[in-house]
């Protein structure tokens, strides 16, 4: 693990960073306070840092003072080292947020136990950061497909919608069904199914601009913002992906299948700037699409906006 040790005694360094390589860790010096900030706050920075109080340009307690205020992650663990040993200085070392006093002359051995310590942490630390980050892609994305959930598409849409209403472009909303997907799953069996929905959200996030938003509504259906683009743009976006869906053939285990998808278009300008509205138009544009013969782009044509959805007028 990278430790890093900020002393201006150039005596009082050497001899940690020996200690230091002789306990296998990854030393950086520096001799001043300025030079250990930048140093701790590199991305690739040390994970423990070793302070001397008293520095030149800027002291210890100065240096751990701006990383707590940075809430810098992953988490340093700071060490201070000083002479000072009254009661009233190691109270100002934990109000500036160390993690760690130890008072000079050291006892080598203490040290050694202290930094073991410390490196425990930095571990626990990071396995609650991963931990952390995989509870938000879980509350974010799609198990199945790793696109974002039907929650998350929402909440991007919403804040789509919002500038629009702030006078911002018109935003496109494209709602995509795979079709006669319960015939996939009967035939070839869930798992078949499963990859078929992983393969179809996969050719549509390639064809998308690094920007547009890619979601599972769910089951089969998937929906699809598309910033700054009107009714006809976003038509044009459907049909392409219409295309790259239909060819070429879904190959699963030396099975080509011929999958194909219906798509409802829909735009903020063109509907309402309302969410709830445009998803409701795009939606009964695909369900028009359905009943047209599927395998192809259908765009809202001003149907009267419902509050109940197109589908649970329709027979499955």
């Amino acid at each position: 693990m990278k430790v890093l040790i900020a002393e201006d005694d150039p005596i009082s360094r050497c001899r940690l960073t020996n200690l230091l390589h002789k306990w296998d860790y990854e030393v950086v010096e520096t001799g001043n306070g300025a030079a250990a900030l930048t140093a701790l706050q590199d991305p690739d920075g040390p994970r423990i840092a070793i302070l001397d109080w008293q520095m030149p340009e800027m002291d210890g307690l100065q240096v751990c003072k701006i990383l707590r205020q940075s809430a810098l992650e992953p988490y340093v663990y700071v060490v201070l080292l000083t002479g000072r040993n009254r009661t009233d200085d190691s109270i100002a070392g934990w109000e500036a947020g160390i993690d760690d006093y130890i008072t000079k002359p050291f006892d080598t051995y203490e040290l050694h136990a202290r930094l073991r310590a410390a490196e425990r942490i930095v571990k626990l630390q990071d396995e609650l950061i991963v931990a952390r980050e995989t509870q938000r892609q879980l509350a974010t994305y799609d198990a199945l497909t790793n696109i974002l959930n039907r929650r998350a598409v929402l909440d991007r849409l919403k804040g789509e919608i919002a500038r629009a209403q702030r006078g911002g472009p018109s935003v496109g909303v494209i709602m995509a069904d795979l079709d006669h997907f319960k015939k996939i799953n009967d035939t070839y069996g869930h798992p078949i199914g499963d990859l078929t929905l992983c393969e179809a959200a996969h050719r549509m996030k390639t064809t998308l601009r690094p920007y547009d938003i890619l979601g599972r509504y769910g089951g089969e259906e998937f929906l699809l913002v598309l910033p700054g683009c009107a009714m006809r743009e976003a038509k044009v976006v459907a049909e392409r992906l219409r295309a790259h869906l239909e060819n070429p053939p879904f190959t699963f285990r030396e099975k080509q299948l011929h999958i194909t998808a219906s798509f409802g278009v829909a735009s903020s300008k063109d509907v309402a700037e309302d969410m709830e509205a445009v998803v409701w138009a795009a939606d009964a544009a695909l369900y028009r699409a359905k009943r047209e013969g599927r395998n192809r782009v259908v765009s809202w044509r001003g149907e009267t906006v419902s509050l109940s959805r197109p589908s649970e007028q329709l027979q499955p």
